[in-house]
């Protein structure tokens, strides 16, 4: 433990990777903290998760010291524990922004693309080097190419060559990219408009989006049909409703609670 920063201000929650001398590596013991802390902010009345990071890196991937003589199941566990590690950040009822203001490499890059949103200062970079090495990015892969599509994350996998935070923006792997000194205010801009509204209901449109947004589209109308249609008649659903015809300020009052799978 102690590999993490967790500070809560208000309705936000800011969590840090706090192992700058490792370049903030996702080492199975941080991965597993990470993971932990996420689910336990879950139960909270939190609204938003900041994930940044201190020191001159974003995170730098997987710690390869964890891989160095790694059995076959070693190297299984120690993947699956991080596909439930991204798994998690999207699971979540809570907006997560991941706050870049450095380098983000291999599963590093894996991690902000699991996040719901992104925002990156312009000293940050992004990249999966496994295209230099001889261990490819097949699991961070996942994340990046569900972002950006499958001809940019093959340029970036294949070649390994880092892209500036400009072209990470104009790919749709962040928001937006800021100068370093207003980081910190785009990142709490972004969640504070971000969180407004019912918490019920951002939890269950979260929940949705990642639930049909691979689906095939008639399944995705199906599934997409019903959870509005219980968001509907669902208490801070009328209550919105109400509001927009009355002309008058919303009064939600409902806490987020998981939403159905397909």
């Amino acid at each position: 433990m102690g590999n993490i920063d967790v500070r809560v201000e208000g309705a936000v929650a800011t969590v840090t990777l706090d192992r700058p001398e490792k370049r903030n590596a996702l080492a199975l013991d941080v991965m597993l903290e990470l993971t932990e802390v996420l689910r336990d902010l879950a139960a909270t009345e939190a609204l938003g998760v900041i994930l940044a990071a201190n020191g001159p890196v974003f995170s730098a991937g997987h710690n390869f010291g964890d891989m160095a003589g790694a059995t076959l199941p070693d190297a299984q566990h120690l993947l699956q524990v991080c596909t439930d590690m991204m798994n998690t950040v999207q699971q979540v009822p809570q907006v997560v922004i991941a706050k870049v203001h450095a380098l983000a490499t291999a599963a590093g890059c894996q991690l902000v693309a699991s996040c719901d949103l992104a925002v990156a200062a312009e000293s940050a970079g992004f990249a999966l080097p496994g295209g230099k090495g001889g261990l490819f990015c097949h699991t961070p892969l996942v994340a990046v190419a569900r972002q950006i599509g499958r001809k940019r994350a093959l340029e970036m996998a294949l070649t390994g060559d880092a892209i500036d935070p400009s072209t990470a923006a104009d790919w749709g792997l962040i928001n937006r990219v800021v100068p370093d000194d207003e980081l910190d205010e785009a990142v709490d801009d972004l969640m504070a408009r971000s969180i407004r509204g019912s918490a019920l209901s951002k939890a269950l449109g979260k929940r949705a989006f990642y639930a049909q947004v691979d689906l095939d589209q008639p399944k995705a109308y199906s599934y997409a049909m019903e959870v509005m249609a219980a968001g509907v008649v669902s208490p801070d659903g009328q209550e919105g409703i109400a509001s927009f015809l009355e002309k008058r300020r919303p009064a939600f009052t409902q806490s987020a609670q998981p939403t159905p799978k397909p």
